[in-house]
């Protein structure tokens, strides 16, 4: 409990500040948007931790919690959960994609699409629709209703629908309290930042070059985890901020080791500290890798590819040059 406070009541307060410095002027508030985005992003990984139940022992803790925590990062909890779930069980399985993961082609589909199916692709993954466009397309319309799920009976609608209507009362109060002016410049820029952090968080813990997709019988479970999930090695203030999760590695292995304890796993067994090991620097050159190739068993960028193509094409002009 005491972490869940040391995250509420800061963000509480640095919202209350931000609000009170809309009325100065000059764009002050703006100063308090990214420390305060900072702790909804450690708040959605509180919630994080309780759809894996490992936040408190009892499983209705864990899920009122992770509930309520949901309003405040746009976040049907059990729809949430049964989609991480599900991302846990198939991660790096390249016949079981679709849930809960970055849309992710091999080498050879890419090159099977047409060029408008390539040229999506290539949209999908440009950094301006990925970390800009896309969070907000997913917090803000996606998860309001229960996509991917429709055919899976009530409990994802009730979960979608109960966080909606939370969030709507939520708003409409604070809207009578604040006007929508002040309301929309306040939670409108930390929402926005807090969104887009959290998907490069996640991209970055499963789309680096050495990371681990198979197929068939070749897929293991404990292996992708290991091989597939990255140890994102952050200064020790954003490891704080972003509750450990750079230390994915470990968690995929044991998803129930609560946040807390991920870096007390990692001193108990130092070998798995340059297991998919990134810095910060490093991780920004995992936006280029978009691309798996099952020969190589790496992901590699557009670039490459063309690189590859051009080769092939030189390769065989010589070859009818000679044939001549």
């Amino acid at each position: 409990m005491v972490e869940v406070l040391i995250t509420v009541v800061p963000f509480v307060g640095l919202w209350s500040l931000m609000w009170l410095s809309v009325h100065i002027g000059y764009g002050l508030y703006l100063l308090l948007a990214v420390p305060t985005a900072g702790f909804l992003v450690r708040l959605f990984m509180i919630q994080h931790d309780c759809g894996h139940g490992s936040l408190f022992r009892h499983r209705l803790m864990n899920d009122w919690l992770g509930r309520i925590i949901g309003v405040f990062t746009l976040t049907p909890y059990d729809f949430w959960r049964r989609t991480h779930a599900a991302h846990h069980a198939s991660s790096g399985n390249l016949d079981r994609r679709g849930m809960g993961d970055v849309d992710t082609l091999t080498v050879n589909e890419y090159l099977s699409r047409s060029k408008w199916g390539r040229l999506r692709y290539r949209m999908y993954r440009h950094p301006l629709v990925m970390f800009g466009v896309g969070p907000t397309y997913l917090f803000f319309l996606q998860q309001r209703l229960p996509i991917g799920l429709m055919r899976s009976g009530w409990s994802p609608w009730l979960s979608t629908m109960a966080t909606n209507v939370a969030i709507a009362l939520a708003a409409a109060i604070m809207i009578r309290i604040m006007g929508l002016g002040p309301f929309l410049l306040v939670h409108l820029p930390v929402t926005l930042i807090g969104a887009s952090l959290g998907v490069w968080l996640f991209y970055v813990q499963h789309q680096f070059e050495h990371t681990f997709w198979s197929r068939g019988k070749s897929w293991d479970l404990h292996e992708a985890a290991l091989y597939g999930s990255s140890h994102y090695d952050l200064p020790s203030v954003l490891h704080w901020f972003t509750a450990n999760i750079g230390l994915h590695h470990i968690h995929h292995l044991c998803s129930r080791i609560p946040f807390y304890r991920l870096p007390l796993a990692l001193r108990q067994h130092p070998d798995l500290a340059d297991v998919g090991r990134l810095t910060l620097g490093q991780s920004f050159a995992c936006v280029r890798r978009v691309l798996w190739d099952e020969a190589s068993g790496r992901l590699i960028t557009f670039r490459e590819l063309a690189s590859r193509t051009n080769a092939g094409v030189s390769q065989g002009a010589r070859t009818q040059i000679n044939a001549l």
